[in-house]
């Protein structure tokens, strides 16, 4: 299991079109993606779970990946939360 912290980018926060991209994303890999957002685990390959966390621009979460291929999952999410999720 690895895990990183990063900061949300995205003017609107984590609304449904950098949602969807994250789920896209995530399901890329066989690990599991999930991530933690004050006292929520939220599954990031599903886009009501990323949704139903609310997560605003400027809130801090924590990726975490777990099995086969984590290190790159998680290498290439964060890569992607620095880049706006698709918007930026």
């Amino acid at each position: 299991m690895v895990s990183r912290k990063v900061k949300v980018k995205n003017p609107t926060g984590l609304h449904l079109r950098p949602a969807g991209f994250l789920c896209e994303e995530a399901e890329k890999f066989q690990c599991s993606v999930q991530f933690r957002f004050k006292d929520t685990m939220a599954n990031a390959k599903s886009v009501l779970s990323v949704l139903g966390a609310c997560v605003k621009s400027g809130d801090e979460i924590e990726l975490i990946c777990d099995g086969v291929d984590e290190q790159q999952a998680l290498d290439t999410l964060v890569a992607d939360f620095e880049s706006g999720l698709g918007e930026g």
